[in-house]
């Protein structure tokens, strides 16, 4: 399990690569409670390594998410979401709320 945040001009790119089960959350959680305490509420997560995302990293993006996006402070966009990641999203409901991006650089554009 990797993560890198890079500070953008119009915001955070989150590279994430591995597994995100309950056992690696708490580090996606930090990276991105990172962002926002230092003021930073427009967030991409590049998920183009990512190989697992569990329940509990669904919970984790749905916090972020949640928290970026109250009083229309920001938001949390995907880009390059594997397939088998985005049938999880898919199934879990979350894909249809959630603007997806085929790479970083359109999802960073984006804002």
């Amino acid at each position: 399990m990797k993560i890198e945040t890079t500070r953008l001009k119009r915001c955070d790119l989150i590279k994430l690569e591995g597994r995100f089960d309950s056992s690696t959350a708490p580090a996606l959680e930090e990276a991105l409670r990172r962002s926002m305490d230092e003021g930073v509420y427009r967030i991409v997560l590049d998920m183009g390594g990512a190989e697992f995302f569990g329940s509990a990293a669904i919970r984790t993006f749905i916090m972020a998410y949640k928290e970026c996006r109250r009083w229309n402070r920001g938001d949390v966009r995907l880009a390059n979401v594997p397939e088998r990641i985005r049938h999880v999203l898919d199934l879990a409901g979350i894909l249809p709320m959630v603007q997806t991006y085929e790479d970083a650089v359109l999802a960073v554009g984006s804002f």
